[in-house]
């Protein structure tokens, strides 16, 4: 049987909540009733002991006890937040409006990320240390994998480092669907990052073949539609995914720059070899067509052996002048 069958997706559903300000202005008259209540019945109490003035004692008191409960359910959402809301264990939607809102006062926030982590932060007098408030940010957030080593398509050991751009697009998904939202997205661009890199060489003679170092572009999207694949059950989407560090491993760097240099010198020689061809023909049919002198197939052949040496020598060639004739 398969392991997701009875797996339960959540999606994210939008709640509209109560406004903040009249709940907040209508508690706090009711607080100022409560104790008004409570200044009341004493004072009946105390001058003709009234059952009234029980009452209102008793209804003042148990206000005042429980009064502070509805400031529990005021929530403030700024821009690109959101929170996730259960109660008792049981989702009841996601505030993503900015603005005073008042929800169920047993609702709670949820957020993997920061649960049961208090958040310590450095300042000027000391450090401080505040719980979380459990809000998601829906922001594009920056992912940056670090330097990883891999084997590319030919086996060679290289550095390869990604930056992935997101957000969150899905605050149910991200919250119940995996554990930390962010560790999974790290191990999941880890994981991606090894699978792309390993489908290509680090740098080819072949201009037609795709390189890592050459098809930064293609190998860039492919990480980016493989990476969203992965953490869409996630509730994330990436927006880009850029490579920032690609080179060689250090063990073989040396000998990876031997042979791009000698590769170079090889293309090189070969245009200098057919620019020298080129040139050696021209020549001889210009003495040709000009009839300047006319030459056996020997000394064509000195010619052709001559020019050669001076145009593709890597030295200036010394000239030698020859008084005599040339037989």
């Amino acid at each position: 049987m398969d392991a997701n069958t009875n797996r339960k997706h959540y999606e994210e559903r939008e709640l509209h909540a109560a406004n903040g300000w009249a709940v907040l202005i209508f508690t706090i008259l009711l607080y100022l009733a409560g104790l008004a209540s409570l200044i009341a019945g004493g004072v009946m109490l105390d001058t003709d002991g009234s059952a009234l003035g029980g009452v209102l004692l008793v209804i003042g008191i148990v206000w005042l006890c429980v009064g502070w409960i509805p400031f529990l359910g005021l929530k403030v959402i700024k821009p690109n937040e959101a929170m996730v809301l259960t109660v008792f264990g049981k989702y009841t939607g996601t505030l993503k409006s900015e603005g005073f809102f008042f929800v169920n006062p047993f609702s709670v926030s949820v957020n993997p990320q920061y649960e049961n982590a208090p958040v310590v932060s450095a300042t000027a007098t000391g450090t401080t240390v505040r719980m979380p408030s459990g809000k998601i940010s829906l922001k594009a957030l920056t992912h940056d994998n670090h330097k990883q080593k891999i084997n590319d398509q030919m086996g060679n050991p290289i550095e390869v480092g990604i930056v992935v751009i997101w957000r969150v697009v899905n605050t149910a998904k991200a919250v119940f669907d995996v554990d930390n939202y962010k560790t999974f997205l790290s191990i999941q661009a880890d994981s991606v990052l090894r699978d792309v890199v390993r489908c290509y060489p680090y740098d080819s003679t072949d201009s037609d073949e795709k390189t890592l170092r050459g098809s930064a572009q293609e190998v860039c999207e492919l990480l980016r539609t493989q990476l969203q694949t992965r953490v869409e059950q996630a509730g994330l989407e990436i927006i880009e995914a850029r490579i920032t560090h690609l080179a060689y491993a250090p063990e073989i760097a040396a000998a990876m720059l031997q042979r791009q240099q000698a590769t170079a010198i090889i293309e090189a020689r070969q245009k200098i070899v057919d620019g020298a061809v080129g040139m050696v023909e021209m020549a001889l049919n210009k003495l040709s067509e000009s009839k300047v002198c006319e030459l056996d197939e020997e000394r064509k052949a000195q010619m052709v052996s001559n020019l050669l040496v001076v145009l593709c020598g890597n030295k200036d060639a010394q000239p030698i002048v020859n008084s005599g004739s040339i037989y």
